[in-house]
């Protein structure tokens, strides 16, 4: 496990927390090759440039994405990297939420760096972690699950689109930032509308901001 080959990437927007990472990762993965991401531009950067990625630290805000919109979209581009979230926002909903859409671990930013590494050896064992202190008994609210079960069926490129229409960005600008032609960006939104069962792009910014309560950024969706 603390072969050179080991390979995390730290994804967050504040330098000083990356280093506390970085710090943590070292003390148990003192040979481990760690990239850094202040954007999730930069993050699936790296992870477009290599294929040897062990695990990714990852904000739950930070530029680029908020909420579980990153982690839907890791989990559904690069289903065989464990991604660790690791956040300021640390009540028990966001916890299991995280698991639910395939975190496999939570670690809040108030833990100290021995707390830090625990845990990061903890999933690198393949173990989940999160506090001990977590509820995550509490029952589940059924209109959620069955949105939360829609949500995870979008492709990556449908929640890269559903991203950019919670900034309330228009076709045009969707495209532009993704490279295809606004044809593609209306069938993704058709697609989009019927897996999550709504009929208009407003509805769906809404249902994802509904999922993630203040975790997803919702704009004014426009075109």
């Amino acid at each position: 496990m603390n072969a050179p080959s080991t390979h995390l990437v730290i994804a967050d927007d504040h330098p000083l927390f990356r280093d506390a990472l970085r710090q943590a990762v070292a003390g148990v993965l003192s040979t481990a090759k760690i990239d850094e991401a202040g954007s999730f531009e930069d993050l699936t950067r790296v992870l477009e440039q290599t294929s040897d990625v062990d695990l990714v630290l990852l904000d739950l805000s930070m530029p680029g994405i908020s909420g579980f919109s990153g982690l839907i979209y890791l989990r559904a581009q690069y289903p065989a990297i464990p991604v660790v979230i690791v956040s300021a926002s640390d009540d028990s909903a966001t916890i299991r939420r995280s698991l639910d859409f395939g975190a496999s671990g939570f670690i809040p930013k108030r833990f100290g760096v021995e707390t830090l590494r625990d845990a990061i050896l903890k999933v690198m064992e393949g173990d989940v972690w999160v506090p001990a202190d977590t509820d995550l008994t509490a029952a589940s609210d059924p209109d959620m699950t069955k949105l939360r079960d829609r949500l995870v069926t979008l492709t990556p490129q449908q929640v890269r689109v559903l991203m950019m229409l919670s900034e309330g960005l228009l076709n045009k600008q969707i495209a532009y930032e993704l490279g295809v032609s606004e044809a593609t960006i209306k069938a993704h939104v058709s697609a989009i509308l019927q897996k999550l069962g709504v009929e208009s792009r407003t509805q769906a910014v809404i249902a994802a901001a509904k999922i993630a309560g203040s975790q997803w950024k919702q704009g004014t969706p426009a075109g």
